[in-house]
């Protein structure tokens, strides 16, 4: 499908409530990673903040630190049950634009926290606010698109969204050079602002009027089954889940990493842009092959070359020859691959869930979400001055993913099924 292509072309049953219903493909992927990278601004902006918010709030204990990313991350997968039930009955928009007008002022709360407590439990509603922009979003993609396609703009979209963590740590120390860290989220405040601009001006409703779901809990009873009977969505779900725990383990334990490890905090920004950005590299080159490779070719022979590189990385940590440019290098190689099989994971989990599709979202959001961030707690809390637990997990996680991708897949990969 060409740039030119409209969402209304795309599908002819998408309610047409206004001037802008035939927004361009473009536009339509532009404002989907916008909505995507408000998520990825909360986590990584905040990393070179971490021992500044921690000394102006009184946290001795590093590890506790790491509270500030779970917090977000526990709120921002536990909301996202309700969203999508709630955008089945009511249609995306409204979700959108409350859950993004809420992220507005919840982060203009975590800047006036006064409290360590107060901080996190303004980033725990942060993250149930921004929650909507992940569920929905998803939604609306897939009301749109599906199998190839539906993974091409992920693709595309998650370029764009995969491009904020290059550049979200040195954002975040290019305003520490002349704001305290509480400036940081009056900054996420505006920015959500400017993306509930362009929602209210530019976004149509998208949910297919047939597939409205009333709320009773027979109907989101049956839904949530659905979901978890479908032995592709569970098991690219839970595919998911364990290597979203391995990135929530690197951002977790990253800046204490570069600090007591290499002892080259201020590298971090740095090194921390060229791993995220071969994920953005990895997105961009998935996007151009997906389509005629498939996405089961392309996300399995990933997460093969993940699995493969960390454990090589961990070889490496084990026989004492790790140095800063090993870990730079083994991580970049893993991210570049991590990159290439999430978009196709996550399209892959929601094929056969069209009908379902708010409600879908909703609960592989959560489990992806809550699960992988309590993993990567679990790995950034082994932290021990070294690059060995973290190395370890993502091992770990590897391996587990691909045990689950060949049960799931009957002990087969790469072999491709219709659209897919």
């Amino acid at each position: 499908m060409d740039g030119t292509s409209r969402i209304d072309e795309m599908n002819p049953h998408i309610a047409k409530p206004g001037p802008h219903a035939g927004m361009g493909f473009r536009e339509f992927v532009g404002i989907v990673a916008s909505m995507m990278a408000m998520v990825a601004l909360a986590i990584d902006t905040m990393l070179p903040a971490l021992p500044a918010i921690g000394t102006s709030l009184g946290v001795v204990e590093e590890n506790q630190r790491q509270l500030i990313v779970t917090a977000f991350l526990l709120g921002f997968g536990a909301a996202q049950l309700f969203y999508g039930p709630l955008s089945d009955r009511f249609g995306r928009r409204p979700m959108l634009l409350f859950g993004t007008a809420a992220y507005v002022l919840f982060s203009i709360g975590v800047a006036l926290a006064p409290t360590f407590g107060v901080l996190l439990a303004f980033r725990a509603l942060q993250g149930t606010a921004v929650a909507a922009t992940r569920v929905v979003t998803i939604s609306v993609v897939r009301d749109c698109y599906g199998g190839r396609q539906m993974a091409r703009v992920m693709s595309l979209a998650f370029m764009v969204f995969l491009a904020i963590p290059v550049m979200a740590p040195s954002i975040g120390q290019f305003f520490l050079l002349f704001l305290p860290w509480r400036g940081l989220f009056w900054v996420l405040a505006a920015y959500g602002l400017f993306v509930l601009t362009w929602l209210i001006t530019r976004l149509p409703e998208t949910l297919h009027p047939e597939y409205r779901r009333p709320i009773d809990i027979a109907s989101i009873t049956a839904a949530i089954r659905r979901t978890l009977t479908a032995r592709q969505g569970v098991g690219y779900m839970l595919a998911l889940t364990v290597i979203s725990g391995a990135l929530y383990g690197f951002i977790n334990s990253v800046q204490q990493i570069f600090a007591d490890a290499f002892h080259a905090p201020r590298l971090m920004p740095l090194v921390f842009a060229a791993i995220a950005g071969t994920m953005a590299v990895a997105a961009l080159i998935n996007s151009r092959i997906v389509e005629r490779l498939g996405t089961r070719r392309v996300s399995h022979t990933a997460l093969l070359g993940f699995t493969g590189i960390e454990i090589l990385h961990l070889v490496i940590v084990l026989t004492g020859h790790e140095t800063l440019i090993s870990f730079a290098i083994c991580q970049a190689a893993a991210m570049f691959c991590f990159g290439l099989s999430t978009a196709n994971f996550g399209a892959m989990a929601m094929e056969p869930l069209a009908e379902v599709a708010g409600t879908a979202a909703s609960v592989q959001g959560f489990v992806t979400t809550v699960g992988g961030a309590l993993l990567g707690f679990a790995i950034g809390q082994s932290f021990d001055g070294s690059s060995l637990p973290m190395t370890a997990g993502f091992a770990m996680a590897g391996l587990v993913a691909l045990v689950i991708v060949l049960i799931t897949e009957g002990g087969r990969l790469f072999h491709p099924r219709m659209g897919s």
